[in-house]
């Protein structure tokens, strides 16, 4: 009796170039995100709308204030500054043109460029939403860098290092650079959350939700790129001339992928 079968031929790995043309996508990539929004949301109305709340709040930035050190105050401010909206325009440009022109990825450059972004956009479309006014300059013993609005709610800076943390693991997943991204990601955020604080222009739900919101937006925006990425890319046919792009064989097969 003959053996017919054949051995299961796996799937060939994607061009490093175009590494980021497929995301990683949870299962609930609709609900998840929008159960972690509505906490967000929920979260900062409580934070505005509660009496005492920021009072209780405040005392993490009023001690951080007593505590200031020139040195820490130094990278404190310095981080304000990469990370703010000039500071992480340029910051964003500079590492999606290494990846389009150096690296000779233009998707890669397009998603890393998409993720990013929409981790740092979510922050700005909560502030409108919650509109919490910042932390009392006048109530800190050192303020470094007085900031008054009602755009606290979240942290702007913190949600674009969450968006950048997001696309440079998903840049190095399945490289040896993987657990490194991680690392500098996660120290990233952190580091990021902590200046904020610092420099007493955030209450500490406000970086948490930085958090959660962003990473809320980068899952979700998973789905769509999966499904619709593919075939967008293709007709931008002028990125060929810098690396590898999607066939436009590809881009159908991408379109009749089913829903998650």
């Amino acid at each position: 009796m003959s053996n017919n079968t054949a051995p299961r031929q796996e799937p060939a790995p994607p061009h490093p170039a175009r590494r980021l043309e497929t995301l990683p996508q949870i299962r609930r990539w609709i609900m998840v995100p929008g159960m972690l929004v509505a906490a967000v949301l929920a979260t900062g109305f409580s934070a505005r709308l509660i009496p005492g709340y920021a009072g209780a709040e405040l005392v993490v930035d009023q001690e951080l204030s007593l505590h200031h050190d020139g040195v820490l105050n130094a990278a404190a401010m310095a981080l304000g500054g990469i990370f703010s909206p000039v500071g992480g325009t340029v910051l964003l440009a500079l590492a999606c043109l290494f990846l389009l022109v150096v690296r000779r990825s233009p998707v890669n450059a397009l998603a890393f460029g998409s993720v990013a972004s929409v981790g740092w956009l979510s922050a700005q479309l909560v502030k409108v939403v919650v509109e919490r006014p910042r932390p009392n300059p006048a109530l800190l013993v050192d303020p470094l860098a007085p900031e008054t609005g009602f755009d606290s709610f979240p942290s702007g800076h913190v949600s674009l290092a969450v968006g950048l943390a997001f696309a440079i693991w998903f840049l190095a997943r399945g490289s040896r650079w993987e657990r490194f991204s991680v690392v500098f990601g996660s120290a990233m955020v952190a580091g990021l959350a902590l200046s904020r604080l610092y420099v007493g222009v955030h209450y500490p739900t406000e970086v948490l939700a930085a958090m959660v919101s962003a990473s809320a937006a980068v899952l979700f925006f998973c789905g769509p790129w999966n499904r619709y990425a593919v075939a967008l890319v293709s007709r931008l046919g002028f990125l060929g001339a810098f690396g590898p792009m999607p066939k436009r064989t590809d881009a159908a097969g991408a379109l009749q992928r089913p829903k998650a």
